[in-house]
């Protein structure tokens, strides 16, 4: 909704004014344990509290056209947890892998501590659909994608470079580009692909590198501007393959693909999440090496529930789906988190997440049990007037969908621009195994927020880094060669952070000049991120 920027500018102020006395009076985070499930299987399955019928949600399946009852799939599909999800060397989806537990890849050679931008990159703007305004850099979730391509697959694509190492980032925008770019020193590597659609989620790579999927997240201008996910051929960069638009199946009107596919390569099967109330799976019967798909069994679930609507608590996935062996978990617009099998596509349990969820959530196995950790942003349990609220962070058991912990934080959300947590959080490894790491925006004043490690095991604080301006970019560990765990972190100034992982101190920045709402991607010693100021960065960690 659009709103006068005087008026938004007096909200603000009535909000800060009302934070500053509440804190006089309340507790701005709160912590509430639970008693921990007995557990006697490793099979997901419901328990009291998360059963479906107890939340009356209602599924229905269409394959091929055709509404079915009942589903079983030819090929079983199983993310093994402990499994690679690609052989690629990089970033090939949102997060890394089907955990979501990544975003860097290899580790750096770091000595001063310190970030040193190398290159920019200016990319466009897309006139809108509708109004006057334009989509312009990278926004949420705007992750690039990264990868050093062996020897025998460089030599089969269109990259312009001869470099041994090449290192290619590959990044779509919000101005309707896919761009390819040398990581390096930032100079092209292919021609940029056009679609005249806005590319605001993270894109996904096949994980045996033969194309890319980018997804829009709204309509783009002119009559065949309908959002959609485009497939992006690597070997020539033209497009393969389509799919969403105005999907007839859809429960809902509005359509957007924020969500980072994931293949399942050993049956050669896609899903794709979407905005209007369908998760898509289909066999995508790769020939040709890879140059060439074929479609079939096009699998369509959706999902209602009476909390659901146009008006409010919105059906429809923006965050990007977590897999436990054959079983999905991805969180929709109306604070519901699903568990689905999907050899059969039946919706397993169901878990009350309050709120509009953006972020993903992350897959953590603990003691040989899976865990999920997932926040909201600030949407419909906001106040009416001062849309101020205490917003979760949730620990979840994968098993069950019971909460193990719940930590909020109160929070304000100005005009439409969310506060909460629009991020996916960062989970530890190694030094700082313990810790999962979250991005709070709009809290505890309007314009700021905090960067907070909680215990996995507790929910406890272990550090809190006070940000002058809040974040919606995810945070990304990195981890040196001698083992010390760092966190880069970006905010709405344009403020990129690098953070020592076990303390939080922070240890140098460097500004970019515009918005970080897209989440960076680390390779090595590089990372690349882009800003609503119409430009992509590679920047050093020295």
């Amino acid at each position: 909704m659009k709103t006068n920027r005087l008026y938004r500018i007096f909200k603000m102020a009535i909000a800060a004014f009302f934070l500053c006395f509440l804190r006089l009076f309340r507790r701005f985070t709160k912590l509430k344990n639970f008693p921990e499930a007995k557990i006697t299987s490793d099979i997901p399955q419901a328990v009291p509290g998360t059963r479906p019928e107890d939340f009356k949600m209602e599924t229905a399946l269409e394959l091929d056209g055709e509404k079915i009852e009942t589903y079983k799939r030819k090929d079983p599909v199983s993310f093994e947890p402990d499994a690679a999800y690609s052989d690629l060397e990089g970033i090939v989806t949102f997060r890394g892998n089907h955990k979501r537990d990544g975003g860097s890849f290899g580790t750096a050679d770091v000595k001063e501590e310190k970030l040193e931008v190398k290159w920019s990159y200016k990319t466009g703007a897309l006139r809108k659909s509708y109004g006057k305004g334009f989509w312009t850099g990278s926004g949420w979730t705007g992750q690039p994608l990264i990868v050093r391509w062996n020897k025998e697959m460089r030599e089969q694509m269109n990259i312009s470079s001869d470099k041994e190492d090449l290192a290619e980032a590959i990044y779509a925008t919000m101005d309707g580009h896919v761009y390819f770019l040398d990581i390096e020193d930032g100079s092209e590597t292919r021609n940029a692909v056009s679609y005249e659609l806005p590319f605001k989620g993270a894109g996904a790579l096949d994980p045996r590198g033969y194309f890319a999927v980018s997804g829009a997240g709204d309509d783009g201008p002119g009559e065949n501007g309908a959002a959609r996910a485009v497939f992006t051929s690597l070997f020539n960069t033209s497009k393969l393959y389509e799919l969403g638009a105005r999907d007839p199946f859809a429960p809902r009107i509005f359509h957007g693909y924020d969500s980072s596919m994931l293949v399942h390569k050993e049956t050669d099967t896609l899903f794709q999440p979407g905005e209007n109330g369908i998760i898509y799976s289909m066999k995508l019967n790769t020939t040709d090496g890879g140059r060439k798909i074929s479609p079939s069994e096009m699998l369509k679930f959706r999902y209602t529930s009476p909390r659901n609507s146009e008006e409010k608590y919105w059906l429809g996935m923006e965050d990007s789906a977590v897999f436990y062996k054959n079983y999905m978990y991805i969180a929709d617009n109306g604070g519901n988190l699903l568990c689905i099998d999907v050899n059969t596509m039946k919706l397993v349990w169901v878990q009350d997440v309050v709120d509009d969820t953006n972020g993903s959530p992350v897959l953590s196995i603990e003691d040989g049990v899976p865990y999920l950790y997932i926040a909201t942003s600030l949407h419909w349990t906001s106040s009416k007037i001062l849309r101020l609220a205490d917003v979760p962070i949730f620990k979840i058991n994968a098993l069950t969908g019971e909460y193990v912990w719940i930590r909020s934080y109160f929070c304000n959300t100005v005009a439409g621009v969310s506060g909460g947590i629009q991020a996916t959080p960062t989970l530890g490894k190694g030094e700082i195994d313990d810790l999962v790491i979250f991005p709070v925006a709009r809290t505890p004043q309007v314009r700021s927020g905090i960067l907070v490690a909680l215990n996995k095991k507790t929910g406890e604080e272990v550090w809190k880094l006070p940000m002058r301006r809040y974040a919606w970019s995810s945070p990304v560990a990195v981890y040196g060669k001698d083992g010390k765990a760092y966190i880069v972190s970006g905010d709405s100034d344009g403020r990129l952070y690098l953070i020592e992982g076990r303390t939080g101190k922070v240890l140098h920045t460097v500004e970019l000049g515009a918005n970080i709402e897209a989440t960076p991607a680390v390779f090595e010693n590089m990372i690349v991120v882009g800003t609503r100021g119409q430009r992509i960065f590679g920047i050093a960690i020295k």
